[in-house]
């Protein structure tokens, strides 16, 4: 244990002095180029990968926590971190039967078979399957042991490294990296309480209760504790595994279709969604229907942004780049004070690639990239909660291509979001159902322009009476304009700073030859704050050169 916080400081150090050495130019052989650049970021994302896994439970779900935060991590790692899922040697059977029945005590009784042999095994638990005096069939996911203890002292040294962090003048400006390992240490220390699974689980399954085509497994309530959860015994066939689905008479294509129709039932109606379905939580019994599993990391929404989903739902159904990035700004999402241009740029693109036919079957994962881009290293932030929906939904894109080459959750989408497209945000029925929402809507927009109508006399009014004054001010702004000035001063400022390094040098060099070649520690010294500052306005120019790089059309 006393080695440990040493494992995670040498990581930290090690991370952070390969993401400088990977941004110097002159680290390359022969030249940096964009893919050399990629192909040196993908080694160091796998390297990281590695490590997190050796350094077990906390690190690895630490790992695929941080996959959701691409405006704080460079692509490459959030695309290999996503990738990483627990590769766990199982613990011994006999600490399973110890631990359930320190936590089961006489409850114990009701177990009458219970299998040796693990389902499976992961960082925080593993799964083994019984029989209770009942005859129902369950399986227990029992925590490791230990796991507390040492996920604390993770956490604890994981928060003294954020805080070292934050003060750094470079790698701590527009991140809040305290903030983002408490959040860390609350989701990571919640998962460690399986009473919160099991409530995810049946507010999980409420949900469903009415549709024979989704299956979620009961809680065995009287056999769940904080360390053990008991769940009924639903097996199934892995949803990749296409062959099996099609030797058992299931339609692959009939069951990426109903995946993604029970996952937008879960983000639009329900505001409730299961976070990670990669295909080892997901199944189809023999009757075709889907199975989820492990309800450790489940997404909601805010009731501030579903306030606003249908406004957005509207603005993207009509292809109104400027309208959507506005209900954005006023949920929320897009931070007060940014600059609305590159974000209205890239959203336009966004809405093109999604909303023109023929839709294409990778649509959510180039958005997805796009929308990383986006966020990476700029002033703004989106939501984790977003984030968290962009990810599942590009991930349950990947479980569908897998099951139909020409899956399309786009495609599958518009049923379920055209009740979004109304004024009311319901669903209405018929004809008259529409009649009604296109009645609302024009008298909600007449409305409006009444409104606006009736406050121009006393606007004009005051602007009259301002003039008159002689106290009215024109003030314009040009996004572009400011960003170009505001990168040629930057610009002369690291000319001067070099023309003073150079003068520098050439002091040093004259005083290494002259009769006191120790005063060459003079020069030396002064360059020192010199050179920190050229290398900080170089970091600055590189960023603003990534907004100025977003496209203008496509």
């Amino acid at each position: 244990m006393l080695l440990r916080p040493l494992r995670i400081w040498w990581l930290a150090l090690a991370l952070l002095l390969g993401l400088w050495w990977d941004g110097q130019a002159w680290s390359y052989v022969g030249g940096v180029t964009p893919e050399r650049q990629r192909s040196r970021q993908r080694r160091r994302a796998r390297w990281l990968t590695q490590a997190f896994l050796g350094l077990g439970s906390a690190f690895i779900k630490l790992g695929q926590l941080l996959s959701a935060r691409p405006d704080v991590l460079p692509a490459e790692l959030v695309e290999e971190l996503a990738t990483l899922q627990d590769r766990v040697p199982a613990f011994p059977f006999a600490v399973v039967q110890d631990l359930l029945e320190q936590e089961l005590g006489e409850r114990c009784a009701e177990i009458i078979d219970l299998e040796s042999e693990p389902l499976g095994s992961a960082s925080l638990a593993q799964v083994h399957r019984a029989s209770l005096r009942s005859g129902r069939q369950v399986v227990f996911k029992v925590q490791r042991p230990g796991l507390e203890r040492t996920f604390r002292l993770d956490l604890e040294v994981m928060q003294q490294v954020a805080a070292a962090v934050q003060r750094h003048p470079r790698w701590g400006r527009g991140r809040d990296w305290i903030g983002i390992a408490q959040e860390c240490r609350r989701v990571l220390l919640r998962e460690l309480d399986f009473r919160l699974e099991a409530e995810h689980a049946a507010r999980f399954r409420q949900q469903f209760l009415d549709d024979p085509g989704i299956r979620i497994p009961a809680v065995v309530w009287e056999l769940s504790t904080r360390r053990v959860l008991c769940l009924d015994y639903v097996p199934g066939i892995k949803i990749t595994d296409r062959q099996a689905l099609i030797e058992a008479g299931i339609v692959p294509a009939a069951v990426a279709e109903k995946g993604a129709a029970s996952y937008l039932q879960q983000l639009v109606r329900f505001g409730f969604f299961h976070a990670d379905p990669h295909p080892g939580n997901l199944a189809v019994a023999a009757d075709g229907a889907l199975i989820y599993y492990d309800f450790g990391m489940m997404g909601q929404l805010s009731s501030r942004l579903r306030s606003r989903l249908g406004s957005m739902v509207r603005a993207a159904a009509g292809r109104d780049a400027a309208g959507l990035v506005k209900e954005l700004q006023q949920a929320g999402v897009i931070a007060p004070g940014v600059d609305p241009g590159p974000v209205r740029r890239l959203v336009r693109v966004m809405l093109e690639e999604a909303l023109t036919p023929p839709f294409s079957a990778n649509v959510l994962e180039r958005l997805s990239g796009d929308l990383y881009d986006l966020v990476y290293g700029q002033p703004f932030r989106l939501p984790p909660e977003l984030i968290f929906v962009m990810r599942a939904l590009s991930t349950f894109e990947g479980v569908g291509r897998s099951l139909d080459s020409g899956f399309s959750l786009v495609a599958i989408a518009r049923p379920y979001l055209l009740p979004l497209m109304t004024s009311s945000g319901a669903s209405g029925s018929g004809v008259g159902g529409s009649a009604n929402d296109l009645f609302n809507e024009i008298s909600r927009q007449a409305a409006e322009v009444g409104s606006r109508a009736l406050g121009i006399p006393k606007r004009l009014d005051d602007s009259l009476a301002r003039i008159e004054q002689g106290d009215l001010q024109v003030q314009i702004r040009a996004g572009e304009t400011d960003r170009l000035l505001r990168r040629l001063a930057l610009a002369q400022q690291a000319a001067g700073q070099s023309m003073l390094l150079a003068g520098l040098a050439v002091a040093a060099a004259l005083l290494a030859v002259s009769a006191r070649p120790a005063l060459v520690v003079i020069p030396l010294l002064a360059s020192l704050p010199v050179g920190l500052s050229w290398v900080k306005l170089q970091g600055r120019l590189k960023r603003d050169g990534r907004i100025d790089q977003l496209p203008t059309s496509r």
